[in-house]
């Protein structure tokens, strides 16, 4: 039972970026069932993060009755994305979050248009908090970066 209800609940789309689930993502951490009722834990990208109502919403509309459980610590890392989910946020128009660890400073993000490294930072903060804007020198298309966190 855990098994196929966890396959229902992998594939819950994030709202923000609504071609990732929160299984591409890296923000499911747990799906188990105790004393017959699903439990369901998943961890923001940040903290205040409001798309995190939306997602628990979402895998009650799933799951009726399903206990949906934030929790902080550890916190979120752009390490928990999977290569899958990396490869759908460039197929986008989101550059995905470079290396490993924090990154404080970027000096250059590979473009999701044409793959230019001529690109530059233009606001620190682009669509949602957890993504910044660059634009590109090359082709000049703007695009969001996926801050590495």
């Amino acid at each position: 039972m855990v098994t196929d209800v966890r396959e229902l609940v992998r594939a819950v789309p994030d709202p923000e970026i609504p071609v990732l689930t929160i299984e591409d993502l890296g923000i499911l951490r747990d799906v188990s069932v105790v004393d017959g009722r699903v439990v369901v834990t998943i961890t923001p990208t940040y903290s205040g993060c409001p798309a995190m109502d939306v997602i628990a919403d979402d895998i009650r509309r799933l799951i009726p009755g399903a206990d949906v459980r934030t929790v902080l610590a550890p916190a979120w890392t752009t390490d928990w994305m999977s290569e899958e989910g990396k490869r759908k946020l460039v197929e986008y128009g989101i550059a995905p979050p470079s290396g490993r660890g924090p990154v404080l400073v970027p000096l250059s993000v590979r473009c999701p248009h044409c793959g230019s490294l001529d690109t530059r930072e233009t606001s620190r903060f682009g669509s949602t908090a957890c993504k910044a804007l660059w634009v590109c020198g090359s082709c000049r298309e703007p695009f969001d970066h996926f801050k590495a966190f």
